[in-house]
């Protein structure tokens, strides 16, 4: 029944199309004019019960990704969005043409040097994809080709290569190839040498490939049912990987494993994470048949990740130090009884990362929100910082491999900064600019951006993030979108995007409130976003929102919200609580269905972000999500315009959620506003492959918010 009703409806929707297809070009089709009715899921009851609750679950079906009506749904879907934005093509074209222009055709990364040898990344007009190059440093000699995207992308929708890493003796190239965007790579090896691709393919990995000293044995790590990085593997060149040897089993399913080297090149780490908690295991990289250490056995609660230096391992760690302090300990005695303090933890400032060189350390930290970069001296224990000068502005380590050298790499960028590469001589402080990204037709003096701080109902200052066009006159009559995310205390630091400047140049002010749940003020700020403190999250978002009206930068009638994965759960609850406040909303591959998702096991991530969201298992837990999982509370009400995105090969929120979240929508909400769900096929939660095919669904985006406010 459910299938002949979805091919039914997806047959009047082609006609629709053809219809729209047929007017004369220019004419502006207003969506209310269309004379078609949205796809209706077949509603089939299913009864979930936890804790003596039962929840009646309506679109559980859609989960069936084999089953045609599933697939003839989600199509539907899609032929309606088309048919809804008919009249915006035009405009969505425009929108991508002026993103794609502002980015050179030909373009060369800043070149990094390990090993003896440049490596750089070259884009060329015509190509989507990056190609990968070294040569000798400091030599004249012609580059060489590592690696061309484009061909391994021939015959592909999709396509994604990662973890390049090369042998120590500079002869052998390790990739992982994901063709299906589920984020299980294959394992290639290449001979640099001869040119060759090697006969063995390891598939189910994450891609990434960890070389001995020998130059002949890796590690990898392969994913469970799950796609959780369970288990690290040895491989020898030439060899059978039926044969290989599994080294090391993660069989707690609330943690990942991942295998890295130090950046001194001596030791071999297998690194086990969950949310809370670390343990680290250690191997010198020349015995690669030798049995793993446990530098310090987990705890909960306790998270520490480790660097060599000589006689020495660095650990940053929060024990006893919720910001993180610094620590090291000699490499004969690794337990945490032997760890010695270098830098303290502080109260306001959050250690994020280091970056360790032969005579300095580079500290990654968060200070009230901004990026900071810390320089040490190993020996003398002297510092400074570097010092930037913008009122909002992203300052990150970048690559750095070469461990004997003075000079460390950084990239800095701003709402009205492009991103821009520097060096930085330790010794004397000298700043080199290497390259600041090409953004054509951009300028900078046409632009502003701004700090503010809104007031939260709790008493907290929310920083938000703002840039718009010179000239703003705050009367609220702006257009103003607004962005967030506040999860797994990812801070969002305010970067530079060109493509932006569409909404900007249009009258748009773009916005991001650093909420709760991120860790821009520091660790605190994170674990109150969080389990049982999560709706600060939500609350902090619309404080935010209700702050730019309050300040005259926009209204409801033209304040807009966008969010993203669990940025996507964020606009799902905002939504719920208040839809009033805001005129339309955009939520990517949003994670909406909070409590069905986290009490099933067999999705990936779910055992591994118990420490995230909570245990459904336990009763608390359970009750205190079911109140703000968006899915759980779409109620009969008026909502905002609502764009949904999704990719059908997610492995990180799978394609129902979002499904199942329009499904229940569509039959309960009130309103005559648009509500649209894109379904890309041969993507998955990174979007569209390729260099320019992501800003396709960019000009969508833009498109919407656009043709929203201007109605």
């Amino acid at each position: 029944m459910a299938k002949k009703q979805n091919l039914k409806r997806l047959s009047s929707l082609a006609v629709l199309v053809i219809a729209a297809a047929c007017l004369m070009p220019g004419c502006r089709l207003k969506p209310k004019a269309i004379d078609v009715s949205p796809p209706q899921a077949q509603m089939i009851p299913k009864a979930l019960t936890a804790h003596g609750h039962e929840r009646i679950d309506n679109y559980y079906w859609l989960n069936e990704r084999e089953n045609p009506a599933v697939l003839e749904y989600l199509e539907a879907e899609n032929a309606y969005l088309d048919a809804m934005m008919k009249h915006t093509e035009r405009l969505q074209k425009k929108i991508y043409r002026e993103i794609v222009k502002r980015i050179p055709q030909e373009d060369v990364s800043v070149p990094y040097t390990w090993n003896g040898y440049e490596y750089f990344t070259r884009y060329e007009k015509g190509k989507d994809y990056p190609l990968y190059f070294r040569r000798p440093a400091g030599s004249e000699e012609k580059e060489s080709l590592l690696l061309d995207v484009n061909e391994w992308a021939e015959g592909h929708a999709y396509c994604h290569i990662t973890g390049l890493n090369i042998s120590e003796n500079n002869r052998y190239l390790s990739f992982g190839l994901d063709t299906v965007s589920r984020r299980k790579y294959i394992l290639y090896f290449k001979d640099l040498k001869t040119g060759h691709i090697l006969a063995e393919q390891i598939p189910n990995t994450t891609g990434y490939a960890v070389w001995a000293d020998d130059n002949q044995t890796v590690f990898y790590v392969t994913k469970d049912s799950t796609l959780r990085p369970h288990k690290i593997v040895r491989h020898h060149l030439g060899s059978d990987p039926s044969q290989d040897i599994e080294i090391y089993h993660e069989s707690d399913n609330t943690f990942t494993t991942h295998m890295t080297k130090s950046k001194s090149g001596r030791y071999l780490f297998i690194r086990s994470n969950s949310t809370l908690s670390t343990e680290t295991r250690f191997l010198p990289a020349d015995d690669p048949e030798g049995r793993f250490r446990i530098f310090q056995p987990r705890k909960r609660n306790l998270e520490y990740h480790v660097a060599h230096h000589g006689d020495w391992f660095y650990i940053l760690t929060n024990d006893e130090a919720e910001n993180f302090k610094l620590m090291k300990t000699p490499v004969t005695g690794t337990v945490m009884r032997h760890w010695q303090e270098v830098i303290p933890t502080s109260e306001d400032l959050l250690m994020e990362d280091i970056e360790i060189f032969k005579d300095y350390l580079a500290v990654q930290e968060k200070h009230k929100g901004l990026d900071r970069i810390r320089i040490r001296h190993l020996s003398s224990g002297e510092e400074h910082y570097l010092a930037f000068d913008e009122e909002a502005y992203t300052a990150r380590i970048s690559v750095n491999r070469e461990f004997d050298t003075d000079d460390l790499r950084f990239v800095y960028s701003s709402l009205t900064t492009p991103s821009t590469t520097y060096d930085y001589r330790m010794t004397n402080r000298d700043r080199t600019l290497l390259k600041q990204d090409e953004v054509k037709g951009f300028d900078s003096s046409r632009y502003r951006t701004e700090r503010l701080m809104a007031p939260s109902r709790d008493g907290v200052q929310i920083p938000v993030s703002l840039v718009y066009r010179r000239g703003l006159v705050k009367d609220g009559s702006r257009p103003l979108l607004l962005y967030g995310y506040g999860s797994y205390g990812a801070s969002m630091s305010p970067y530079f995007q060109s493509a932006i400047l569409s909404l900007l140049d249009r009258g748009f002010i773009y916005a991001i409130a650093h909420i709760r749940g991120g860790q821009e003020l520091g660790r605190t700020w994170y674990e109150h976003g969080k389990l049982l403190r999560k709706k600060n999250t939500f609350t902090d978002f619309i404080d935010c929102a209700e702050y730019l009206i309050q300040e005259n930068y926009t209204s409801p009638e033209r304040l807009c919200c966008r969010g993203g994965s669990a940025g996507g759960l964020l606009i799902g609850a905002v939504i719920n609580m208040r839809p009033d406040l805001f005129k339309a909303a955009i939520a990517g591959v949003p994670f909406v269905d909070v409590v069905t998702t986290m009490l099933d096991e067999s999705i990936p991530l779910t055992t591994g972000e118990y420490d995230e969201w909570g245990n459904p298992n336990i009763k608390k837990h359970y009750e205190y999500m079911l109140s703000y999982s968006p899915y759980d509370n779409v109620i009969a009400q008026n909502y905002p315009a609502i764009l949904v995105t999704t990719g059908f090969h997610d492995s990180q929120v799978q394609y129902f959620e979002p499904a199942k979240w329009v499904a229940k929508l569509r039959a309960l909400k009130t309103d005559s506003n648009p509500l649209l769900f894109q379904i890309q096929m041969t993507a998955g939660h990174g979007g569209a492959s390729g260099r320019f095919e992501r800003y396709r669904r960019t000009a969508l985006e833009y498109a919407f918010l656009l043709d929203q406010v201007q109605n």
